[in-house]
């Protein structure tokens, strides 16, 4: 199985609440079993679609752009060197407010899933 991997060799794709994705580990194609690792990519002035999921607990980590977080209840600017822990089950999105790239990188245990993604709010 394969243990190490090329951010370039990544092919991104578009997840269920809009954002790019380039899964960097996951079960299905490497070696971790437990886990995915992957970036996302929100382009500036867009917003992902409010969602949740009932499995997965998600850190994110932003290494480029500034956004803002919805996260439960909970409304906060975010910027290169934050961290955010997402429990199971809290309504989450992203909204990129500057003039870059919002670019984090995605911590899923268990590894990310369609399947265990649900939209709070109609695709725009």
């Amino acid at each position: 199985m394969i243990r190490k991997t090329a951010r370039q060799q990544a092919a991104p794709y578009v997840t269920k609440d809009g954002s790019e994705i380039r899964e960097l580990l996951h079960p299905s194609q490497h070696a971790p079993r437990n886990q995915s690792l992957a970036e996302a990519l929100i382009p500036a002035g867009c917003k992902t679609i409010l969602h949740l999921h009932r499995r997965t607990e998600e850190i994110y980590h932003v290494t480029h752009g500034t956004g803002v977080m919805t996260l439960g209840d909970e409304t906060f600017t975010i910027a290169p060197g934050d961290s955010i822990v997402i429990a199971p089950g809290t309504p989450h999105c992203l909204e990129n407010n500057g003039e870059s790239a919002l670019i984090i990188l995605c911590c899923c245990a268990p590894a990310y899933s369609h399947d265990d993604t649900v939209l709070l709010e109609a695709q725009g």
